[in-house]
């Protein structure tokens, strides 16, 4: 939901009646107002930045300012210290910027620079401030939660030349760090090639602390001309102090207590082509450059929190989220970086192609990437990825910033929302309209309008007279609901919320150090600062169900707004020197923002009831780094148009690969109406949404998938199935994501990082590790897709093993009821084939295994599942099994991949799962010898081979045309929890394998 105000009613009964006419048939094209937001050249810090490499990228005389002393070099157990000396003007002192180097054990370095001025409060402050002096140090504090182990065997390398300090580390000592003393500047090499490099073009820049000093108005003087023109020079040279001291947009003028104290780096990938990550930005998967170029963008990416209402296609405009982690991948090896700085952050993004020399033979043309990194305040703090896989990276990222959260199993299934259901007979009607189709859903949400005058813990008593039935109604088929939350707090009377907010001093400050007000959707409204403990305990006590009464266990929570938005603030959010706990600028932590409020929420579900620990489910727009911890994300306000269907996936399978998987967009789009043919096919892509939730604005008609007709809900209906179909196989990716860091929907170069041809390419995806292989239609009026192979295993169609083999495109047909979808050989996907009204009435339904056998007959997969709800699984209560077919030994077995103790929660939860069965078992691609073969020989776990065994019917089918042979073993008496195998050879297994049919 954004920032959309409602339009006043036309003065004329007649033309309001012709407007509403045309409406009706019309859905009136929308757009950013551009204005709202600030380009680079309107942020002073970035225009000064992008000048100043500017400058130094046209001089042929330049010398960088910045040099470490290498007397101040000390080196212990895996940490450098030192000082980076900054030149300034003639007579003045040089600025002393300490540095630190970490080694960690994971094999990433860390690279920080601070300020020696403002670290030891050295500096004055403008305007009385009550802000810090310091620059802001407690990012890590919020986003970072592991990994930081130092490695003690690092080691400076003896052979180091001079003007170079050269550190050895990660394991096998295949890393090394080369810090260049004059200029400073570092380099990272693995294996003796170097992979990342720091200042290479000299755009470092930190903005020490200055006084400003006070232009006193006098008479004209003997020799001002001088002095005017000196200035001039000096702004030349990039000091342009226009916005050093203060700084207006929109009507607001930023206060700057600390002068100017932005940070910059350029950071160069050599011989990498493609950079990935940074969202959140309505993008593709490979970035684009920011400067020149074919079809380049002409401004930087932008990283700063906002309500962006209506936002573009293919921009590097900000959007709600920030996460500052970029990767750079080439065939062989994946890189990347971790900026870790909150404050308003632009990224220049620059190809540089070198063309290979016709006299050295051997050597390739290769392109390095080359980026720039301004932030506005803040230390600067970067971690060092070297990879070489693009697993490294997102395990090693998730590693520092926290897996995604394991969540219940019902967040994973199919949302239902709008703004809004209007009462809660409607919420009930809604919900006994999809029994009565027969579709599924287990979410049902409430915007805004739920709540009384848009007071946060309250029900509308007209509309919502009775929260409790309702909750109960949905209860009966295990549905939940979410309603929304905001951090904006209507500041009125009679409301005890505002009361408590104002008495116990948890709002955020003005730059005075007052409460602030500003204006939201309630109106008048102070925002909870969530950065300050005692906030979050007040607000943790709020969700108690005494006092957010109407609530119940099955309510869950939407956390909106909360970049924050606030409707009559610069760029629709706070000023940044308003003050938060600890007295940091706004400045220095709005793109944690956000984050601190979800991450309350979260903490409070956790506490609703003594002796109900259930694992939260929140939603956030507004996230940073560590956001995946706690929240799910949406992309926000889209539209119902194509382009916005088509952007959908490579915004979700970057989120994915930047350390936030569970993601998703409005299914057929927030803003506007769309066609049948429109929604029907985002129904078709939603379902692999990690995150899949239809959502729509209040002005738009109706949509819920019973509304479109036939054949539309038919079709629509079938997608939702498959998705629920498909749970056990997400649910088990989401496992993997929570354990290893691992996207949830996964692009082509990470599945491939071999295959260059696949590195750019974002419109499919495969899930998981399953080796299903999506490709969603985007395209109006399309009856057919083209998916891309990069291997030479053979592919099938998931519905009717139709065959596809080959590196490269091949064209699959896509009818309105058709779902492109594949099975890449080498897999066994699990999945549970009951239609059921919602995933919670699944728990105990049977299993269905499908067995795609690669070519060389061989397949594997595994299967995660727990209690789905409470955190038991953490004591090992849960089911994790391997399925493997041996295509040497014709055998299916099920294995335990549980190497834990068994604790008592373990065996409490196999006992309520002992029973859960294996029903069907489907071989695609089964060899031609199993033709006349009529059984196969079943052992369960703890039988012994002389005693006697189950033999069971095989069905086989065989090859038709371009349909792969397949076979199917009914009801063969396993169970999930346990382990079996499953003979299919003859007496001497594997004697009658002779190939397999495709």
């Amino acid at each position: 939901m954004s920032s959309l105000r409602q339009k006043s009613a036309p003065r004329w009964t007649a033309v309001f009646l012709l407007c509403a006419v045309l409406c009706c048939l019309f859905v009136p094209a929308v757009t950013v107002k551009h204005e709202n937001f600030k380009k680079c050249d309107q942020s002073g810090f970035c225009k000064r930045n992008r000048q100043f490499a500017d400058d130094v990228s046209a001089s042929s005389s330049w010398t960088a300012p910045y040099a470490l002393d290498p007397t101040s070099i000390t080196f212990e157990k895996g940490q450098l210290n030192g000082v980076v000396l900054k030149i300034l003007k003639e007579g003045e002192e040089k600025a002393r910027l300490p540095l630190t180097v970490t080694f960690l054990d994971s094999g990433v370095a860390r690279v920080t620079l601070d300020e020696e001025k403002r670290a030891k409060g050295e500096i004055d402050l403008r305007h009385d401030s009550k802000a810090r002096k310091e620059r802001y140090n407690e990012a890590g504090k919020w986003a970072l939660v592991g990994g930081l182990k130092v490695f003690e065997g690092a080691a400076l390398n003896a052979e180091a030349e001079q003007g170079y300090t050269k550190v050895v580390y990660g394991k096998g000592g295949k890393h090394q760090a080369v810090i260049r003393h004059a200029p400073f500047g570092i380099e990272f090499q693995r294996d003796g090639e170097t992979q990342v490099k720091f200042n290479e073009r000299g755009f470092l820049n930190v903005e020490h602390w200055r006084a400003k000093v006070e232009k006193v108005e006098e008479e004209k003087k003997e020799g001002e001309e001088e002095k005017v023109e000196d200035e001039k020079k000096e702004d030349a040279t990039g000091e342009d102090e226009s916005t050093w001291w203060e700084e207006s947009f929109g009507g607001n003028t930023d206060s700057k207590p600390r002068g100017p104290e932005a940070v910059a780096l350029d950071i160069s990938f050599p011989g990498y082509e493609h950079v990935f990550g940074i969202p959140e930005h309505a993008t593709r998967l490979s970035l684009k450059t920011t400067k020149g170029g074919d079809n380049a963008y002409d401004e930087p990416y932008r990283l700063y929190n906002a309500d962006v209402f209506e936002y573009e296609m293919d921009s590097p405009m900000t959007l709600y989220g920030a996460i500052p982690f970029m990767q750079a991948h080439r065939k062989g090896s994946t890189v990347g970086v971790f900026w870790l700085n909150a404050a308003e952050t632009w990224i220049d993004i620059t190809k540089k192609k070198n063309t290979a020399n016709p006299l050295a033979l051997g050597v390739k043309g290769h392109t390095d990437t080359q980026t720039h990194w301004m932030s506005e305040s803040g230390l600067l703090d970067i971690f060092v990825f070297l990879g070489p896989t693009p697993q490294d990276l997102t395990r090693q990222y998730g590693e520092l910033t926290g897996f995604t959260a394991m969540p219940q199993s019902f967040a994973i299934a199919y949302h239902q929302c709008r703004w809004n259901y209007v009462t809660d007979d409607d919420v009930k009607d809604v919900d006994r309209r999809f029994d009565k189709f027969n579709i599924p859903y287990d979410v049902i949400w409430l915007d805004i309008e739920y709540t009384q005058e848009k007071k946060y813990f309250t029900w509308d008593p007209l509309t919502f007279v009775n929260p409790e039935t309702m909750q109960k109604q949905l209860a009966k088929r295990d549905r939940k609901l979410v309603p929304i939350i905001d951090p904006h707090i209507k500041n009125t009377d009679n409301y005890p919320v505002i009361d408590e907010l104002k008495k116990k001093d948890l709002a955020v400050k003005n730059k005075d150090g007052n409460q602030y007000e500003g204006w939201c959707w309630p109106g008048s409204s102070m925002w909870v600062d969530c950065f300050n403990p005692a906030a979050i305990d007040w607000w943790k006590g709020l969700f108690k169900y005494d006092k957010f009464k109407g609530s119940a266990p099955n309510t869950f929570i939407w956390n909106d707004m909360n970049e924050p938005s606030v409707f009559n603030g610069p760029e629709t959010t706070m000023p940044k020197d308003n003050l938060h706990h600890g007295n940091w600028e706004h400045r220095d932590v709005h793109n944690i923002n956000g984050m601190t409020f979800h991450n309350a929420t979260y903490q409070a579900l956790t506490e609703r009831k003594k002796g109900e620990l259930r694992r939260p489910f929140v939603l956030t727009r507004a996230f940073y780094s560590g956001s995946q911890r706690s929240a799910a994300m949406w992309t926000g306000d889209n539209q119902a148009e194509w382009a916005h269907l088509e952007a959908s996936l490579p915004m979700v399978l970057n989120q994915g690969i930047s350390g936030f998987p569970f993601s998703g967009a409005d299914v057929g789009g927030f803003f506007g109406n769309p066609s049948k043919e429109l929604l029907t096919r985002w129904y078709q892509a939603g379902i692999y949404y990690p995150f899949f939730r239809g959502h729509a604005h209040i002005d738009t008609r109706r949509r819920e998938p019973y509304i479109p007709g036939s054949p539309y809900t038919e079709i629509i209906t079938q997608a939702l199935r498959l998705r629920y179909q498909l749970l056990p196989a997400w649910y088990t990716a989401f496992h993997e994501a929570s354990t290893t860091g691992a996207p949830i929907i996964r692009p082509n170069f990470y599945i491939h990082p071999e295959d260059d041809n696949g590195f750019a390419i974002d419109d499919q995806l495969y899930i998981g590790s399953t080796g299903l292989l999506a490709k969603p239609v985007t395209k109006e009026g399309a009856d057919s897709v083209s998916v891309y192979i990069a291997d030479d295993q053979p592919y099938y169609d998931y519905f009717d093993y139709t065959s596809y083999r080959g590196a490269g495109h091949h064209t699959v047909p896509a009818p309105l009821e058709k779902i492109p979808l594949l099975m890449q050989g080498g897999h066994i996907i699990p999945r549970r084939d009951r239609p059921r009204r919602s995933s919670g009435l699944m728990k105990f339904d049977p299993f269905t295994l499908v067995v795609v056998l690669d070519k060389a007959g061989d397949a594997e997969g595994t299967l995660y599942l727990d209690d789905g709800e409470t955190f038991d699984y953490q004591q090992g209560a849960f089911i994790h099994r391997q399925f493997s077919f041996d295509g040497a030994r014709q055998v299916l077995s099920s294995a335990n991949l549980d190497i834990g103790h068994r604790t008592v929660k373990c065996e409490k939860y196999l006992k309520t799962m002992e029973k859960v069965r294996v029903e069907k078992i489907i071989i695609v691609g089964a060899p031609k010898a199993w033709k006349n073969k009529e059984e196969v020989v079943v052992l369960e776990e703890g039988q012994k081979e002389t005693r006697r065994k189950k033999s069971l019917p095989l069905e086989y089918h065989a090859a038709e045309g371009k349909k792969a042979a397949w076979a199917v073993v009914r009801d063969p008496g396993v169970w999930i929890g346990r382990g079996w195998r499953i003979d299919f050879g003859d007496k001497v297994a594997g004697h009658e394998h002779h190939g397999h049919e495709h």
